[in-house]
């Protein structure tokens, strides 16, 4: 099967680019779920951008600078808050329903924000409202061919460079080239026993990418959220850092605020620095979890402002207006990814990435919050429009195919599929997660790489490719949270409290054969 440009992933990012793809061809977008079913369906809090009339474009630069902890690429972040109220107002004109005060956009702060810069709809539900308008405006388009789920197992290589991808479906492989293939697949957070991900986000274009030879960059940042429902048998529900925003408190298991004992802003510090204090907390009171206090609130507005997450808690018999919720962090987000340029162009030929699957550099060490749906939509663009030229260049090298199908591999009978992954995820929430040590990582890396061979395996089942891609990816954060020997941002070592020696150096990983090549820049 050919197409012009194959996009492998329906997210913000994703989405953003086919449309912006269809402009110069034939876009085909594959996505292993239904087309809405991805992280930005889940994004509640907003969407970050410079439009209120007591912000502008330096100071939101200067605050997505401060929370990356001096790792983010300065020019990265000029890009992602100069072109954001371009795309954002875009947005608008497709339709997008952003909550208003009277004729104005209503906007909101949230922690490590000096400003009221964040935009909402229906209180919490954002991510819903710009994925609903985007998948709108890709179904008006006659060019985008949707390939809902389908797997892909492996990117298609031609000497050195990427000419499309090979795609699992109902059992079946076909192969789809392209002249450009744009990975835009989200996160990794079901790497981990607790996340706020959906089922989808395991890691999936991380791992095509590194095993065609991609550099992944700071793998070891991972953000986790500091507030996900604490419930036996309830999902890792996210409780939105808006709540906070608007004034909510914490306390720990006691009924005591805490947050004044770690950092100057309280409940409005980084998240890094709220996960850690609620670990703290937890650690020092003997519980599971510590308590989102919105008590104190108007019962009116809560439920007005946060209509999603207070239906969600009544179905678990909490009600946020009058009982504090039970909370513990879970892992949120990857500022780690495939490393691009402002391109998105990655260090394979042929291939692009957007979104959370790619490391502009734009989050540093620590993303601000709400950043990244803005990232989706400047990136997805960006990286689009790059694709698109370097496609029309290739008009002419583009091989011709081989056969369109082939036979799907198979699995070990004796391999517990669900069992593994759920023995890589407690792996990585106990020994790699939000205080990590020497000693810790080195278990882990010992653990996981006595599974390695499940690499070698051509499964053929979706659950199957999501396993070995869940252990690759989990590697790559072990790896890396390994070599760096200090504590910056997201990455907290125990055993290295202090930022090191090289702190503000970035850690690219890739393939060699069955080592890991490890590069500082």
């Amino acid at each position: 099967m050919k197409t012009d440009y194959l996009v492998i992933g329906s997210g913000v990012a994703g989405l953003r680019a086919a449309i912006e793809l269809s402009r110069h061809g034939e876009v085909i977008v594959v996505t292993k779920d239904s087309i809405t079913e991805s992280c930005t369906e889940y994004a509640q809090g907003g969407v970050a951008v410079a439009l209120s009339d007591e912000d502008e474009v330096g100071i939101h630069l200067t605050d997505t600078l401060r929370a990356g902890d001096g790792l983010c690429r300065q020019e990265a972040v000029k890009t992602l808050v100069e072109e954001g109220p371009d795309r954002i107002l875009e947005l608008i004109d497709w339709g997008a329903q952003f909550d208003r005060e009277g004729p104005k956009l209503a906007f909101t702060r949230e922690a490590a924000h000096s400003k009221k810069r964040i935009l909402h709809a229906s209180g919490d539900s954002t991510g819903m409202e710009i994925g609903r308008v985007l998948i709108n405006h890709v179904k008006s388009l006659p060019g985008v061919n949707r390939y809902p789920f389908s797997t892909a197992t492996e990117l298609i290589m031609d000497d050195d460079c990427c000419v499309g991808a090979r795609v699992l479906n109902n059992g079946e492989v076909t192969d789809i080239h392209a002249r450009a293939t744009l990975l835009a697949t989200g996160g990794a957070g079901q790497v981990y026993s607790r996340t706020t991900n959906p089922d989808v986000a395991t890691g999936d274009g991380l791992a095509l990418a590194y095993r065609a030879g991609a550099v992944l960059e700071d793998m070891e940042f991972i953000q986790f959220h500091p507030t996900a429902l604490f419930l036996p048998g309830a999902p890792h529900f996210l409780l939105s850092e808006a709540m906070r925003g608007e004034g909510a408190l914490l306390r720990n298991i006691d009924g005591n605020l805490f947050m004044h004992k770690y950092h100057a802003d309280s409940e409005l510090a980084p998240r890094d620095v709220v996960s850690r204090a609620v670990i703290s907390e937890i650690a020092e009171t003997g519980s599971s979890h510590v308590l989102l206090d919105l008590t104190h609130l108007a019962p009116g507005f809560v439920k007005k402002r946060f209509p999603r997450i207070f239906d969600t808690c009544l179905k678990y018999e909490i009600d946020i207006a009058k009982m504090q919720i039970p909370v513990s962090p879970a892992a949120h987000y990857m500022m780690g990814g495939i490393k691009t340029d402002l391109d998105g162009k990655t260090s394979i030929r042929g291939l692009f990435a957007a979104g959370e699957t790619a490391c502009t550099g734009v989050h540093g060490a620590n993303r601000l919050a709400s950043n990244s749906l803005l990232e989706g939509l400047v990136y997805g663009y960006r990286t689009a429009r790059a694709a698109a030229v370097y496609g029309l260049q290739s008009r002419d090298v583009m091989p011709a195919t081989g056969p369109d199908t082939a036979s799907p591999g198979g699995t070990d009978a004796s391999l517990d599929i669900a069992d593994t992954k759920k023995t890589i995820r407690d792996i990585m929430w106990e020994s790699a997660g939000i205080i990590r040590s020497a000693n810790s990582l080195a278990d882990a890396r010992q653990r996981l790489m006595a599974m390695k061979e499940i690499m070698g395996i051509n499964f053929d089942s979706r659950s199957g490719v999501e396993l070995r891609n869940l252990l690759t990816v989990a590697i790559m954060i072990t790896e890396a949270a390994l070599s760096r020997e200090g504590s910056v941002g997201a990455h907290y070592r125990s055993d290295f409290p202090s930022r090191g020696s090289a702190w503000q150096k970035h850690l690219g990983l890739t393939k060699s054969g069955n080592e890991v090549r490890k590069t500082w820049t």
